[in-house]
């Protein structure tokens, strides 16, 4: 079979000129595999209103890289020291940049909203392809809404550390407080999701100018006014008060610190159907979306370390933020500080933005490919605003209904939110590990898109598989030893429930009606004819019920 490097549009217009008036593909000019036209055809349904600088906007604030180091370093402090921000946060970048590129590689080749089921249904082998897709479909949906529910709830306990840090005698902190909080937020960018979505790629790049101006702004204050830690702390110093024997182990958990910084680049690719020459635009974005957070985070860690004063009082501050601490300390300003915390809640508010929009397209490609139960509800566009908003409801609901989990216990809901990154790098690992075997076995050939890796693939795929498994191990692992009911991190437990769910799920529901991505309408009848001629099933309404060849 010949190597294909089309975009679907490409693909199709292809078909459509090699088929002839009685249905048949011209043979000599090209060869394809039907179940590859299946999966790469989808219809057009949702609007195109992103171009290349607003989908690297959106790609870029989604990360909201210096952001998150910045009100979650202590991780890293604590297991690590700064040797681990400073260089675990160049090791991770470079795990990063290859996790985007081999992403990137299979966005160009399926440029639709489903990302990671998609190509895994499109890359795994032909046996295990559906069962594959289902549980790389429900694990990246859980993964999509509990990546908003945490940033929602960053963004909403950073607003209650403010109150602490200003209202200190009076305010008595209660955790119903943070989850109305939540609550405001993930209701603001629902409305922000529905009713501004015809200028969201003007908001995303918006928030992008915002990203970087208030990375200056917070940058120069900082360095300017705060007492200088020395160099030997800042590129020297390791520390392992974790309480891990291993100092090893304590390094690489505080790597996570800087990984969760770059987390989240497919979420360009779930917005792919909605972008112009996707195959191309979305896998650029999101490596350029990684060079750009990697510069910012790096220049954030090394103000951070040498404005840090005194390291103890900062991880002691009574906001539960030590930047905050930091900023007041460098400043010696409420006003000053509050002006600082808050550019990082409106940084991070767009993310939540972005990501609520990412995690509603994924739920409505996989209701449109019947993963998900009442398929045709979930996998309706609305008329007046383009866009699936049930879906995105739907999905708003469940961000909901986790802030339920904070009143009985912040443990409890950091567990869930910790699925976040666990999540993440399983289903960014599953498809790599797909087409690497694709390329070192002999006949097993890869329909390339536009934007490859070429020889850099073999490469580029073995380092994203082993900084995937690296990061998937040690986020398992307590943050602190010994191991109590407080401390312990329950991200491995919560895991293995989610898995059992997509199994019982896959049991009474996916076996059944679950056939893979490829279910799809084809209108034009010189197309129809075309995969019909291949062995692709017909409904009794004349449109093409694609199922797996």
């Amino acid at each position: 079979m010949s190597e294909i490097k089309l975009t679907s549009d490409e693909l199709r217009q292809r078909v459509l000129s090699n088929t002839g008036a009685d249905g048949h593909l011209k043979t000599g000019e090209f060869e394809i595999d039907a179940r590859t036209v299946a999966i790469l055809s989808k219809r057009h349904q949702i609007s195109k209103n992103f171009g290349f600088t607003s989908m690297l906007s959106f790609s870029t604030t989604v990360l909201v890289s210096w952001e998150a180091f910045a009100v979650t370093f202590q991780g890293g402090l604590v297991n690590g020291g700064p040797s681990t921000l400073v260089y675990g946060l160049i090791f991770s970048f470079f795990g990063s940049l290859a996790t985007a590129a081999s992403l990137a590689e299979m966005a160009s080749i399926s440029p639709t909203s489903g990302g990671q089921y998609h190509w895994v249904a499109l890359l795994a082998p032909r046996r295990y392809a559906v069962l594959f897709s289902w549980f790389a479909g429900w694990i990246t949906a859980f993964m999509r809404i509990a990546v908003t529910a945490s940033v929602a709830f960053l963004a909403a306990t950073m607003i209650q550390g403010l109150i602490i840090l200003n209202y200190a005698d009076t305010y008595v902190l209660q955790q119903w407080h943070g989850t109305l909080m939540y609550w405001a937020v993930t209701l603001f960018i629902v409305l922000i999701n529905i009713f501004g979505v015809r200028f969201l790629p003007h908001i995303e790049t918006l928030a992008l100018v915002l990203h970087v101006v208030f990375f200056f702004c917070v940058l120069i204050p900082l360095v300017h006014l705060a007492p200088h830690s020395s160099p030997e702390y800042v590129f020297r110093t390791f520390a392992n008060d974790g309480g891990w024997k291993g100092d090893g182990i304590s390094w690489c958990i505080g790597l996570l610190t800087s990984t969760y910084a770059f987390s989240g680049v497919d979420g360009a690719s779930h917005m792919a159907e909605e972008v112009d020459n996707a195959a191309i635009v979305v896998p650029r974005t999101m490596i350029w979306s990684i060079v750009v957070s990697g510069v910012l985070c790096f220049g954030m860690s090394i103000a951070i370390l040498f404005s840090i004063g005194d390291a103890n009082a900062a991880l002691e501050s009574p906001t539960g933020f030590p930047i905050i601490e930091i900023f007041f300390n460098a400043t010696k300003s409420y006003a000053a500080t509050n002006a600082m915390v808050s550019a990082l809640i409106i940084s991070i508010f767009f993310s939540a933005l972005g990501l609520l929009a990412s995690a509603s397209r994924l739920i409505w490609a996989f209701a449109r490919d019947d993963g998900l139960p009442f398929p045709q509800y979930f996998s309706h566009i609305d008329a007046r605003f383009g866009i699936p908003v049930r879906a995105l409801l739907w999905s708003a609901f469940i961000v909901v209904i986790l802030g339920l989990i904070n009143l009985g216990s912040t443990t409890a809901f950091n567990a869930m939110v910790s699925l976040a990154l666990l999540g993440q790098y399983t289903t960014y690992v599953l498809p790599t590990i797909f087409i690497l075997i694709r390329r070192i076995r002999p006949g097993k050939n890869i329909p390339f898109g536009p934007w490859e890796l070429g020889r850099w693939g073999i490469p580029i795929n073995l380092f994203t598989i082993a900084f995937s498994f690296l990061t998937i191990a040690f986020n398992v692992l307590p943050p602190y030893f010994p191991v109590t009911a407080t401390n312990m991190n329950y991200a491995g437990v919560v895991f293995g429930a989610a898995l059992i769910i997509c199994a019982v799920l896959w049991v009474f529901k996916g076996q059944k009606h679950y056939a893979g991505p490829i279910k799809e309408v084809m209108e034009n009848r010189n197309i129809r004819s075309a995969l019909l001629r291949q062995g692709i099933e017909a409904s009794h309404n004349h449109d093409v019920k694609i199922v797996a060849a």
